[in-house]
């Protein structure tokens, strides 16, 4: 069974502006329901309220931002919609269970490790491993199709 095409329809428009400039009542309006009514229809389909949805979307915008581009935590807060740094890091620590410093420098030293050495880590127990496991954790308790996605990629490289 496939998601109600209001809920699509908001779930694109969420992508498309993961900053937040729209609110509540302005995707409501769009799919011409109350906002009670879009939230009801939105977690009864999806899992999670509406604002959640798109607080998980921002985290995983920020995580791309963190891992692809050389933006400071701050301006990584601004591009995804949140003007207070220590929330950002906040929800990002939630979602992730690292800092957004620590999860980036953990990602580009795991990355650098991998590379000089292959996977020639015999029991798969070295700290590239521990997290990517604490990662598919965190993806398989999202209700997000691109996290879920991950967790897949992640399963097929171990």
């Amino acid at each position: 069974m496939g998601l109600d095409k209001r809920v699509e329809k908001i779930i694109q428009m969420m992508r498309d502006d993961v900053r937040g400039e729209l609110s509540l009542t302005e995707f409501a309006q769009s799919v011409n329901l109350s906002v009670w009514r879009l939230c009801h229809i939105f977690k009864s389909d999806v899992g999670m309220p509406p604002i959640r949805y798109l607080r998980l979307l921002r985290m995983e915008r920020a995580k791309v931002l963190l891992e692809s581009s050389f933006l400071s935590v701050k301006e990584i807060a601004f591009q995804v919609g949140l003007n207070d740094e220590s929330h950002f890091v906040r929800d990002f620590k939630s979602t992730y269970g690292y800092s957004p410093a620590l999860y980036r420098s953990r990602f580009r030293s795991n990355g650098a490790e991998e590379q000089h050495k292959g996977n020639a880590n015999g029991n798969g127990e070295g700290e590239s491993s521990k997290l990517r496991q604490k990662l598919i954790r965190a993806a398989k308790q999202s209700m997000l199709p691109s996290l879920q996605i991950m967790v897949c990629v992640f399963s097929c490289l171990n």
